[in-house]
């Protein structure tokens, strides 16, 4: 049954923002009314504000939270930001954890968590977390005020894997960023070097108990009157233990009510609550004995939800009271100030939370109960929540009621609008909260465990799952059949199999009838990139224009937002392989714009379309456009986009700081292509690592290294070898022209220019043949500077000729002037003994101007500024690690050397390095190492000497 998307359906959104505003993890609790004011400590925390570390140990109930939403008030009146999470036991799982952090810096600014958003659910290894921390990180950096992150009841967090991705946040945080820890138990976390530059406040329970003035304010605060000496022997028998005193206030309230004089009532002498426990057993006495039978029958229901409202009430006591009764029970507990707070209000419900000490007490009660009556209280959770589509809760009280099979439906009944959403990282979740049978015994879960494991990038494992359920699914299942074909044709896609997709491409076109959007928008987009890989581009359009025109139940088939944008991004991408990037730029524009607007669920898109439009702002010389604009994607582009889109963006990186000047950061972009094409198994893209490597080596003058990554190429080229037919497009075919480029570029390094030539004779109609019109113009400016070198005029006149008319409507600039370094001198002498040709005159005249821009670059040591960097002055803000990588730089080794050597990721060293690159004043790579040689801090460290 098709599923409509959720912003059709009004009621439906206005409860997903009512969920979002309502969750408890998010939002701070209001502050309690009668509460002394604790000026002491709030002085302490204002004078810690700019602190990167502020730690809050004690056990519950001694006034942490409360402080801190006093500390919160006063903040955000000086123009703090402030993010809060309160963190739950189901947190302990590492995809949670992820999910809560980026969601409370969300609240603050979306745009801050965008990249660490989309990188969301793409593998839960420790470079994909820390990829995440790391894209958190940038973005709160460029947020313009500072942040407060207060991580409340962090003790629920025991998972080692949490605490790692916790002490990244810690170790990377930048100057604007300032964490609240806040734990009844001591931190799993090393906060040795923060504290020793003086950057952490540390309060324990000495700090936050209640000294006697305090004790006192509070009890008359919350009682009215109280003698001097009974205030002094409660705080006596509480040792300020803010939540003993409570119950005390409430027990001397209800004493007031019949004593003669009450303000001589004294508590019993062996009423002593210095710890949790104490407050649990006194709690149960003094409290849920007071109350009436269905009082307390309605909060030990209440118990079991982590988040309560009337009508969910209402639910959880099987109509055993009426809504009104509810309503007015939760006010009443609400005034009198038991252990229930209000989060927030939306429409005509008011949701609220029991204090977590409360909380426990009634959860004793309700799991002392029998498993009958638990599953009964669940059950109706279940359906609450389930009706109000809200599957997390929903999923979960299922399961605790014993209906896994309920929850399982559930999870494929909602995964569908979840991906569309782009909550595929809560899908995940979800899914992992199953039992692992029900997940087997529905072909659909499987099918999404399928799509998931390719979302993360786990191909191997999707692979065997893609085998085993071919197997498995029945051929009258022609829905489930062709979804398992649209999978392996995407894992075909993102493992760069052309031949692969091609091969599915007979059962793609036989589409079932009734096919949902999602099926037919994601079908098209794959026949798309399948006739874009064979070199048949018009059709690979006509598959994109021709959808939308075709209408399911009145909706197009190209299904969302998200796929509509994928499949113009193709169309792009089709244009960008034929070399006319005047209508790339048109499309990848337009799709950036659009996609960024739609956040998560448009993460491909994006991605693609930034890949796009970064190799047009090259192509058109606009290089520092082109930098920004990529740099700040390339590590989430790397986890969420397809093989073309990261060589794109990684090549055209690596040509943006060679043109710059920055050979270092060139070569350190064609290796990080060729690590992330090795892990993958990808040759193509290995090919076009190589062959730039090559051509870099070969202008630095260094053969023996050119010689050695040709004879590399040369093997890969050796095992695709290019089949018969004379325009058989794929992979094969662009190894083999990536081999023959380098061969040429060898050829000429070694002034054997008849060999040069012999291959680009037969290069330039192999590349016409396949419709790659950017190559044929560049492979013809090198023949013309080939022939020229040769003394054949004529023909190196015809040749520039050619390739000027072919870049001039294509719009390339830079194919033609890095076809050699002496090619815009050919271009010029050509064109001025020509007849004068006033397109062709203007054509050269931005040629030109693009050449000096370039040449302007070299002039100024930091291409970001345009300015002179100014003398060194940040060394003495290096952190040991920091030096260490410092050292290894000077060595001009490749950031994976430098991350073996010193035991830490790649992921860490770029992020060092940037740290690095600002305090030395630097923007590169080699005015680094330049930087370094000058402060003379390239000493390597000591052998086997390793960060910890």
């Amino acid at each position: 049954m098709p599923q409509k998307s959720p912003p059709a359906d009004p009621r439906r959104s206005q409860r997903g923002t009512a969920e979002s505003r309502a969750d408890p993890r998010l939002i701070p609790p209001r502050n309690p009314a009668r509460v002394v004011a604790r000026e002491r400590l709030l002085t302490q925390l204002l004078d810690a504000r700019r602190k990167r570390c502020v730690v809050l140990q004690g056990p519950a109930g001694c006034g942490k939270t409360s402080l801190l939403i006093a500390w919160r008030e006063a903040l955000l009146s000086l123009g703090f930001d402030i993010a809060w999470l309160t963190l739950a036991a189901e947190d302990n799982e590492l995809t949670h954890f992820l999910d809560y952090l980026v969601a409370s810096l969300s609240q603050v600014d979306p745009a801050m968590c965008h990249e660490a958003t989309l990188l969301g659910g793409r593998g839960m290894d420790d470079e994909a977390v820390e990829r995440t921390i790391i894209a958190l990180v940038r973005g709160i950096a460029t947020h313009s005020n500072d942040v407060v992150l207060v991580l409340d009841d962090l003790h629920h967090v025991t998972n080692a894997r949490n605490h790692e991705a916790l002490q990244w946040l810690l170790d990377y945080a930048p100057d604007n960023l300032h964490l609240v820890l806040v734990s009844r138990a001591t931190l799993p976390l090393s906060l040795g070097r923060p504290r020793d530059q003086g950057l952490v406040l540390e309060l324990d329970m000495r700090d936050l108990r209640f000294t006697g003035a305090e004790s006192e304010a509070f009890l008359k605060a919350q009682l009215g009157e109280i003698s001097q000496r009974d205030a002094r022997h409660m705080h006596e028998l509480t040792d300020g233990w803010v939540a003993g005193l409570q119950l005390f206030a409430m027990r001397l309230k209800r004493k007031k009510q019949g004593a003669t004089d009450p303000s001589s009532a004294e508590p019993p002498a062996n009423a002593q609550l210095l710890d949790a426990r104490g407050f649990a057993a006194y709690f149960e006495r003094e409290v849920l004995s007071r109350l009436a039978p269905s009082e307390v029958e309605l909060l030990v229901r209440m118990a079991s939800c982590t988040r309560v409202c009337a009508s969910l009430c209402v639910a959880l006591t099987g109509a055993g009271q009426s809504p009104a009764e509810v309503h007015a029970l939760l006010t009443r507990l609400e005034s009198d100030n038991l252990f229930i707070a209000p989060i927030e209000s939306s429409g005509s419900e008011t949701w609220y939370r029991l204090n977590p000490l409360f909380r426990e007490a009634l959860l004793e009660r309700f799991r002392a109960r029998g498993e009958l009556h638990q599953r009964e209280v669940h059950l109706a959770a279940w359906a609450w929540f389930r009706d109000h589509e809200q599957p997390d809760d929903a999923v979960r009280h299922a399961l605790l009621a014993g209906e896994s099979a309920a929850a399982a439906d559930l999870v494929l009944r909602v995964a569908r609008t979840m991906q569309i959403r782009g909550d595929l990282r809560k899908l995940v979740g979800l899914i992992r909260l199953l039992p692992l049978a029900e997940v087997q015994a529905r072909i659909g879960l499987r099918l999404w465990m399928v799509h998931l494991q390719l979302y993360a990038r786990e191909f191997d494992a999707c692979a065997e799952a893609i085998a085993r359920l071919q197997a498995d699914i029945p051929d009258s299942d022609t829905h489930s059949r062709y979804r398992l074909i649209l999978l392996r044709a995407a894992l075909a896609l993102q493992r760069d199999d052309p031949d692969q997709a091609m091969a599915e491409l007979p059962q793609m076109l036989q589409i079932p009838a009734h096919a949902d959007t999602l099926a037919v928008g994601g079908r098209n987009n794959l026949l798309s990139w399948i006739y874009m890989r064979r070199g048949e581009y018009e059709e690979a359009r006509r598959v994109q224009s021709e959808a939308p025109q075709l209408l399911v139940d009145g909706m197009p088939l190209a299904g969302t937002s998200a796929g509509m944008l994928n499949g113009r991004c193709i169309a792009g991408f089709s244009y960008a392989l034929e070399g006319k990037f005047i209508q790339v730029e048109r499309i990848s524009r337009d799709v950036l714009f659009e996609a960024d607007q739609l956040g998560s669920a448009a993460a491909e898109a994006a991605c693609f379309a930034a890949a796009l439009l970064g190799e047009v702002l090259y192509e058109f010389n606009h290089l520092e456009a082109a930098r920004k604009l990529l740099e700040d994607r390339v590590d989430v582009l790397e986890r969420v986009s397809i093989p073309d889109s990261v060589l794109r963006v990684l090549t055209v990186l690596s040509a943006v700081h060679w043109t710059a000047g920055h050979h270092l950061d060139a070569f350190a972009y064609l290796e990080r292509l060729e690590e992330y094409a090795t892990q993958y198994g990808l040759q193509r893209l290995i090919a076009h690592s190589l062959a730039a490597q090559i051509n870099r080596h070969l202008l630095s003058g260094q053969f023996d290294s050119a010689e050695a990554s040709l004879a590399r190429l040369d093997m890969i080229a050796a095992r695709v070898p290019v089949p018969p037919a004379v325009t058989a497009p794929g992979t094969a075919a662009e190894v083999h022209a990536m081999a023959e480029g380098a061969r040429i570029n060898w050829c000429i390094a070694q002034e054997d220019f008849d060999g040069a030539a012999f291959r680009l004779e037969a290069l330039i109609p192999f590349c016409e043949a396949r419709g790659w019109q950017r190559h044929v113009a560049h492979f013809q400016m090198q023949a013309a500077v080939v022939d020229a070198r040769r003394g054949r005029t004529d023909a190196a006149r015809a040749a520039v000729l050619a390739a000027l008319r072919r870049g001039h409507r294509l719009g390339l600039v830079r194919s033609l002037l890095d076809a050699d370094p002496g090619a815009l001198d050919l271009i010029v002498t050509v064109v001025n003994s020509e007849a004068h040709d006033p397109v062709l005159s203007f054509y050269v005249n931005r040629l030109q101007a693009a050449q000096m821009a370039t040449s302007a670059l070299h002039a100024q040591p930091s291409a970001k500024t345009g300015k002179r960097s100014a003398p060194p002055t940040g060394a003495e803000t290096l952190s040991e690690r920091e030096a260490r990588v410092v050292g290894l730089l000077a060595q001009t080794l490749p950031n994976k050397k430098i991350a073996r050597t010193l035991g830490i990721s790649p992921e860490t060293v770029k992020w060092h390095l940037k740290n690095i690159y600002g305090k030395l004043g630097v923007t590169s790579r080699d005015e680094a190492v330049a930087r370094v040689r000058d402060l003379e801090l390239g000493t390597p460290p000591v052998a086997g000497d390793e960060a910890g």
